[in-house]
């Protein structure tokens, strides 16, 4: 697409028209382009202020383009407006070109990734509420979605959220062309409907006709203490003959000759070139920095005191606060678990609640890190993140840098039963790109995570206990992703115990144990589950005879013991024993729970004696 201008003249000035455009056979999504046409037309060189050439500007307006398909749009607006070259429109989706076939930060007009449908409105109003309770700046954050998203419950939750907080700084845009994928869309063109369900979400709702330029320059000028939508009846393929509001043309590009018919039926249309320039922003974000932060004092546990690694997280989190006051928390109604409470308590403007929402607010704490504006970190227990595993992956893709901590992992948080207990968030978060995953096994390592993953790029995910655990390391003890330490060790030893968590105090009372029967174990808490210490993990276990045993409080898939594997994978001489949580656990006492699957002291004594024996039978 090539984006030309044609004169409107009800408003008495020309607007460019990206409907109104060059259509080649190069195009993909043709159809859902031209329903926005006149949308993003009005929008970038009607409505928002902006910087052309520094598209990521902090006090610009923001543009979240949810409907992600409809990529070639945006890309023909900024080359519109100058930033991109028109001759790299034609380089769409090719594997040298920036212009991928969805929006990616890799093009500096992106902040957050979309094409995962429903994601958009989130990270809109993340972006929103930091604009209007962190910058206190005038920027303004529109989201251009797609009728057929609206189907998502994600795309509900945000309306909720904005909706409560009163994000007056946020438009929304529902381009109802009618047409979905394979079907029309479930509300079709009965655009009152989507007005009511708006409004009853707590917005100021229009209904325009998305294809009258004159209609969506008033509806853009309200202003309303709430957020507005815009619900904007359109047609799919509008201004290609044959193909407007047809089915089965959904992400199909033209073939040749009907590209260059309409290609000349459009062109004679247009009566005015003239290059036009959108209006500045007003220079009022604050300058924000973000770069080592830095805790602003030591550690003071005792060694020998019980902590639940959980509390150790909110503690960090309320002391990290006072070091930068661009860190964020949210959570979804369980910061009196997470205890991110405790932020709450000593920086109350800092805090969001999400309330049971855990998908919006994985992507309201991707909105509000857009431009390195904030540092965020969002708990919840560790099982409710399975939830959000899409919002999460998008966040990957987006680059982002939020901090996940999810608590209540494992079958040690006793008798709230399996929908409460995290087994599966290992496997989930070390399969996402470029994440760093913690596991911090006392309150020490527990503050020495945060402050890291503060200071981290990419997803950070910290995982914590409910048990209460003794603090074994000194407050002046250093910690390094990828570092893992070696808690026990003497040169008698004969087996290599991983644990982390709860089973890594488990592994300790076994070592005690077992000492008294004169079978030494080395003990090894990993700290960072990815990256692994590989290095380290591969010592010891040369030094005991190459035998490693892995204990973990999650199932045996992607876990610690399937991390332990893939890193020794191919070395000579090395066996690795698993044990994990083998099948749905049930209620019951932690101590109980980690006795039935085979996860305790005992469990982890009988097998340092099972491999010995193995190992004296070889011989």
């Amino acid at each position: 697409i090539v984006a030309k201008v044609v004169p409107d003249s009800s408003m008495g000035e020309t607007i460019p028209d990206t409907y109104k455009c060059l259509i080649n056979q190069l195009v993909h999504h043709p159809t859902s382009c031209c329903s926005a046409a006149e949308i993003m037309s009005v929008l970038f060189f009607h409505t928002m202020r902006y910087k052309v050439q520094d598209p990521r500007n902090a006090s610009n307006d923001r543009f979240v383009l949810s409907k992600g398909h409809a990529a070639p749009i945006l890309y023909s607006v900024w080359a519109e407006a100058g930033f991109l070259q028109e001759a790299e429109l034609l380089n769409l989706r090719k594997i040298d070109s920036v212009l991928e076939g969805h929006p990616v930060p890799r093009q500096a007009f992106t902040d957050v990734a979309t094409g995962s449908l429903g994601q958009g409105l989130g990270a809109a109003c993340g972006m929103a509420y930091t604009g209007k309770f962190f910058d206190r700046a005038s920027y303004r954050v529109y989201c251009l979605l797609g009728d057929g998203e609206l189907s998502e419950g994600s795309v509900w939750e945000a309306m909720a959220f904005a909706g409560f907080y009163k994000l007056d700084n946020l438009v929304a845009i529902f381009d109802v062309n009618r047409l979905g994928q394979s079907d029309p869309a479930p509300l079709q063109h009965h655009v009152e409907i989507y007005q009511k369900r708006c409004e009853a979400f707590g917005w100021h709702a229009i209904i325009v006709d998305g294809h009258s330029v004159e209609e969506l320059c008033k509806a853009f000028g309200q202003a309303k203490h709430q957020p507005t939508a815009i619900i904007a009846k359109t047609f799919k393929g509008k201004g290609i003959s044959g193909v407007e509001d047809k089915e089965s043309w959904h992400g199909k590009p033209l073939p040749k000759n009907m590209a260059e018919q309409v290609i000349q039926e459009i062109d004679d249309k247009i009566q005015n070139k003239k290059k036009l320039s959108p209006a500045l922003p007003e220079e009022d974000a604050p300058v924000v920095n973000i770069r080592n932060i830095k805790m602003p004092s030591p550690p003071t546990y005792k060694v020998g005191e019980k902590w639940a690694t959980r509390k150790a997280y909110g503690v960090a989190l309320a002391k990290l606060g006072h070091a930068n006051d661009r860190v964020i928390a949210l959570d979804g109604d369980t910061k009196n678990s997470t205890f991110s409470e405790l932020f709450k308590k000593e920086h109350p403007n800092r805090y969001i609640e999400c309330y049971i929402a855990e998908q919006n607010m994985v992507s309201i704490a991707v909105g509000c890190a857009t431009r390195d504006r904030t540092v965020a970190f969002a708990s919840t227990f560790a099982t409710f993140f399975t939830r959000a595993f899409d919002q999460i992956r998008m966040a990957a893709i987006s680059e982002s840098n939020i901090n996940l901590c999810g608590s209540h992992c494992g079958v040690s948080i006793g008798e709230d039963g399996p929908s409460q207990m995290g087994l599966e968030d290992l496997c989930m978060f070390r399969a996402v790109p470029n994440a760093t995953v913690f596991y911090p096994s006392d309150a020490v390592a527990t503050e020495k995570a945060v402050e890291i993953a503060a200071n981290t790029k990419g997803i950070c995910f910290i995982r914590t206990s409910r048990p209460e655990n003794p603090v074994i390391y000194n407050n002046n003890e250093d910690f390094h992703i990828g570092q893992a330490k070696l808690v026990l060790k003497s040169k008698d030893d004969q087996v290599t115990v991983i644990g982390a968590g709860v089973t890594l105090h488990e592994a300790l009372a076994a070592a005690e144990q077992l000492r008294k029967e004169k079978i030494f174990i080395r003990v090894i808490d990993p700290f960072t589950i990815k990256p692994l210490d590989k290095k380290t993990i591969l010592e010891n276990a040369r030094a005991t005879k190459g035998r490693i045993i892995t204990v973990e409080d999650h199932y045996h898939e992607g876990g610690i013991g399937e991390a332990v594997c893939a890193a020794v994978v191919g070395e000579p001489g090395i066996t690795v024993s698993r044990l994990a949580v083998s099948h749905v656990p049930r209620s019951g006492k932690s101590a109980e729970l980690l006795k039935m699957f085979g996860i305790d002291k005992d469990a982890i004594v009988q097998a340092v004696k099972v491999a010995v024996s193995k190992s004296r039978n070889a011989e």
